[in-house]
């Protein structure tokens, strides 16, 4: 399972609306509190805030949680990136994406 190909340009979107890729300066921060190279999702019914690397969006498991978000609230989230799972799943996910 994958990011389908016709919504890339809409991910592309999603994700400068939610991360420090869209901005142009040369601070390591901006100001939400985001690192350069990273985006916000909010995970679980509590929504906790989580800073993820973009790294993570190759990786087949995150997709998989991308296209479940798209499947369940759409790209267009106004509240930001919302990552329907579990909490605990999604932290013992990140701690195995990491490097």
């Amino acid at each position: 399972m994958g990011v389908e190909r016709g919504s890339g340009k809409a991910l592309k979107k999603m994700l400068k609306r939610c991360s420090s890729l869209g901005k142009k300066s040369n601070v390591d921060v901006n100001f939400n509190g985001v690192p350069k190279g990273h985006f916000v999702v909010y995970v679980g019914h509590s929504r906790s805030r989580h800073v993820i690397p973009i790294s993570f969006l190759t990786h087949p498991i995150f997709q998989m949680l991308l296209q479940q978000s798209e499947e369940e609230f759409g790209f267009f989230q106004d509240n930001g990136l919302t990552i329907p799972c579990d909490e605990h799943f999604f932290r013992s996910l990140i701690s195995s994406v990491n490097p």
